[in-house]
């Protein structure tokens, strides 16, 4: 399993990737799951994988083909984002159609996602997601942040912190700690991680960085982040239980009233 991500704001892209690999609890490996594909001055690309690692490759080296060979339509010629993302789609199709038929025959999950993220000189930033069907949706100003793989246990943070305004370098930090907190939570997505931020119309990445297993900066930032969650537990408001008084006692299928006898007991 993996977990991937990518946040945009008014200010810019962030993406993330674990590097976790497993095909069963005995077959555990590292792989880089996070692909930057720019023209620096002209545009910036990143990719993020989830999937079938096999049908993912597949998919990356015939990109990196058609930029190879210079073919007519290939990341660097594509006048638009959203161009990009349809081409990337079609690979999509292309290896999973030519491989659905031996894999669904022993059963091999074959899908494979894709997060698209960058800016086209003459455009604004963008960020999609791209589905195995090779269909496409656009992050928004109302949802600036897409997932893959294992999303659920890095959402809540998402959900409760981020917002299109929020400053590049806070995005930052909450796609860490949603990476830190699906760790935690699952044993099938880790380190290495690595991160992107893109700063909106610079055409350029100046910022990146592989954090390691055992990183110094990751374990601080989970210490101070659990340190700090425990704080707030600590501080939360006692539960008011509304309590019934004994007179006024209503009795319920769930809560049967405990001064009656069931039919058929013997109370001695």
């Amino acid at each position: 399993m993996t977990y991937c991500l990518g946040v945009i704001t008014r200010y810019g892209i962030v993406m993330a990737a674990d590097s976790l690999t497993n095909a069963g609890v005995d077959y555990i490996s590292n792989y880089q799951k996070l692909f930057n594909f720019s023209d620096p001055g002209d545009r910036v690309i990143v990719l993020c994988t989830a999937g079938n690692l096999s049908m993912s490759q597949g998919i990356l080296a015939l990109l990196r083909k058609d930029l190879k060979a210079q073919a007519e339509a290939n990341l660097h010629t594509l006048p638009s984002m959203f161009e990009v993302a349809r081409y990337i789609g079609q690979k999509t199709r292309q290896v999973l159609d030519e491989n659905r038929t031996w894999l669904q025959q022993d059963k091999i999950e074959f899908q494979s996602s894709f997060l698209l993220g960058g800016q086209i000189k003459g455009e604004e930033p963008c960020l999609f997601l791209i589905y195995s069907q090779g269909n496409c949706l656009q992050a928004t100003k109302e949802t600036p942040f897409l997932q893959i793989g294992e999303a659920k246990y890095g959402k809540p943070i998402l959900d409760r912190t981020l917002n299109y305004d929020i400053p590049l370098e806070d995005a930052a930090k909450c796609a860490l700690l949603s990476i830190d907190s699906t760790m935690k939570s699952n044993i099938s997505v880790g380190p290495p991680i690595n991160m992107v931020m893109y700063e909106a119309d610079s055409l350029l990445i100046r910022h990146q960085l592989r954090l390691p297993v055992g990183d110094p900066y990751l374990v601080k930032v989970r210490k101070y982040w659990e340190g700090a969650l425990r704080k707030a537990f600590d501080h939360m408001p006692p539960l008011d239980w509304h309590d019934p008084q004994p007179n006024n006692f209503v009795p319920s299928p769930a809560f049967p009233d405990p001064t009656e006898a069931p039919v058929g007991s013997d109370i001695s």
